[in-house]
């Protein structure tokens, strides 16, 4: 019994990664700007600014102020960890 916990807690620390990967957020509101890269949607006063690809599935026209729902993912570009402790002073 403890090896197939073991197992199953393995899995599942395998699997984090990609699920994290594939989480998905939505939001909806008026369009406030959009180009070819970029859509702006404003929800209840707060401004999400969501890039845009070719690859990027569209239904309907894109237009200011048309009610939109656009669902996103984050994905890092780039990490840069700091270290925060300062070196040690002599004595």
């Amino acid at each position: 019994m403890k090896r197939f916990a073991a197992t199953l807690a393995v899995l599942a620390l395998a699997a984090a990664p990609a699920l994290a990967a594939d989480k998905s957020y939505q939001v909806t509101g008026p369009i406030v700007s959009v180009t070819e890269t970029v859509i702006v949607v404003d929800k209840s006063g707060e401004k999400f600014e969501i890039a845009r690809t070719g690859n990027t599935k569209l239904t309907g026209e894109l237009k200011v102020g048309t009610k939109v729902t656009v669902k996103y993912t984050m994905t890092a570009t780039s990490i840069e960890a700091k270290d925060d402790k300062a070196p040690a002073k002599k004595k």
